[in-house]
């Protein structure tokens, strides 16, 4: 059955976009994501801004699947080392949701995000990540050159 484009509309916006400071996703908060109160439950941010890495990872050309299937010589992933949270103000179901993702530096086999969270204009929560490449073995791996490019944001040289 053939869905006149449709399908690749939709497709078009799931990821969010690539921006000049790196990174936007749009989402809604849904009652799954919420505790008794009807407001977010503190460890669904999480879920929230891994969204954000991983679908600014999926635009920027760095596909998990790739990863995982050995593309770059040996099976690679990425871990969380590191994360520093502020919550400010709660969302609420129904909320739409701007997570904002941005690199702030790459080093070795690191890198190192800044992101947000807002609702409207409000922020509401604020997090730094430090994310590692990891080999099979679980020993680091050097952040490849050729993604750097793709991670510097375009308004920074």
């Amino acid at each position: 059955m053939d869905d006149h484009g449709e399908s690749a509309a939709l497709g078009a916006g799931l990821s969010g976009a690539l921006t000049e400071f790196g990174h936007r996703l749009m989402a809604r908060v849904y009652y799954a994501d919420t505790d008794f109160s009807g407001v977010v439950y503190h460890a669904r941010y999480l879920e929230f801004l891994e969204r954000g890495r991983s679908d600014y990872l999926r635009l920027a050309g760095v596909h998990h699947t790739e990863l995982l299937d050995g593309k770059h010589g040996e099976r690679i992933v990425w871990v969380v080392r590191r994360m520093e949270i502020d919550f400010r103000s709660p969302a609420r179901m129904d909320d739409i949701l701007t997570i904002d993702t941005r690199t702030e530096d790459i080093s070795g086999a690191r890198i190192f995000m800044a992101q947000q969270l807002k609702r409207g204009g409000e922020l509401l929560v604020e997090a730094k990540v430090e994310a590692a490449i990891v080999g099979e073995n679980g020993r680091p791996r050097r952040f490849p050159k050729e993604w750097v490019a793709a991670f510097i944001p375009m308004g920074r040289s």
